[in-house]
């Protein structure tokens, strides 16, 4: 018991008697901090006195589709960050091949009764995906806010970065170095995100009297070997730039060129999604659209307390604006692709 008490008070920042007077729900300490030491207690692996136990609602779900690209932990620091100042508990679920799907975990989140879930990617992405969980958290009340551009008619309330502005901004650069033949690394034709992608560079190429063939639109799954295959038959095509989906699809894009003995930027620029870590380290440094996700976290962690207070929120889509950073992986075409 000495030990518990002092790792919660040293978590916490308060002292072992405060720790004390809330297990034991003594009067005397603010509701801020019973809060905090009871998240606390559950972040550190401890039972909550008996008396207590049906406080667990203090906890969220923050449902993440993997964690091989960097940008859904950094999602999940900056939303857990936030919940743990609202003196919330994220439980972190994340999928992988082969193991608990996205309706086990709602159904395993339901059982630990929490107060709301956090999806920052998943099915909800997917029109042809199975979407009867997310049917389930509605007829139950469980507030839920969904991070970057879903199916229509979920109804809940969602955080994205902007995907029209995204591919606009990447398209704008490309043609600015003089390309003329750009090519797009997508996901599946269901999937939300990469559908308005397509219509706002279809949009873009229209306004200087251009198209954008559907040979130079590649699908792939959202891994680097997803990315490399695609870009291998954009290369085909005798694509000088590439778009692409995010930044792992692109990285799978470099490796295409390369293997095709290709330089990048030399002979094909590159493009990325997210501005995920370590994206100037690589070699080049890859030009990219930066997600705002501090700010998009936070929001989306604002929205969800709004709902558990008790209050209604609009099942709008906020838009969140991205930002091209560039880098050495862009560079003008080489002359002979000039058409």
């Amino acid at each position: 018991m000495t030990r518990r008490l002092a790792q919660v008070a040293q978590k916490v920042g308060v002292s072992e008697a405060t720790v004390s007077r809330v297990l034991n729900g003594k009067p005397g300490v603010s509701d801020a901090t019973r809060k905090a030491v009871l998240s606390a207690l559950d972040v550190l692996g401890y039972e909550r006195p008996t008396q207590l136990r049906g406080e667990r609602a203090r906890l969220v779900g923050l449902v993440l589709p993997e964690l091989q690209n960097p940008i859904f932990p950094a999602f999940a620091e900056v939303v857990g960050g936030a919940l743990a100042q609202q003196g919330l508990t994220p439980v972190l679920c994340t999928q992988t091949k082969g193991g608990v799907s996205e309706s086990d975990y709602v159904e395993l989140l339901l059982q630990q009764q929490v107060s709301g879930v956090v999806f920052a990617g998943g099915l909800y992405h997917q029109a042809d995906a199975p979407h009867g969980h997310y049917k389930v958290l509605a007829d139950r009340r469980i507030p839920v806010v969904l991070i970057n551009a879903a199916i229509d008619d979920l109804g809940f309330p969602g955080i994205s970065c902007d995907d029209s502005v995204a591919v606009e901004q990447a398209w704008r650069h490309l043609v600015s170095l003089g390309h003329e033949r750009i090519g797009l690394v997508l996901g599946p034709s269901d999937h939300v995100p990469s559908q308005r992608k397509l219509a706002a560079a279809r949009a873009i190429a229209g306004e200087s009297g251009t198209t954008v063939p559907d040979e130079w639109v590649a699908r792939a799954m959202f891994s680097l070997e997803g990315g490399q295959a695609a870009a291998m038959r954009l290369l085909d095509q005798g694509v000088t730039g590439i778009i692409c989906a995010s930044d792992p699809l692109a990285l799978g894009a470099v490796r295409a060129a390369r293997r095709r003995g290709l330089s990048v930027p030399a002979d094909v620029s590159v493009v990325g999604y997210d501005d995920s870590a370590f994206m100037n380290c690589t070699e080049p440094p890859l030009t990219t659209v930066r997600q705002p996700i501090e700010a998009m976290g936070r929001a989306a962690v604002e929205l969800l307390c709004v709902q558990i207070g008790g209050r209604t929120v609009p099942s709008d889509e906020l838009l969140f604006e991205p930002e091209l950073v560039v880098r050495g992986s862009t560079a003008r075409p080489p002359r002979t692709a000039s058409r």
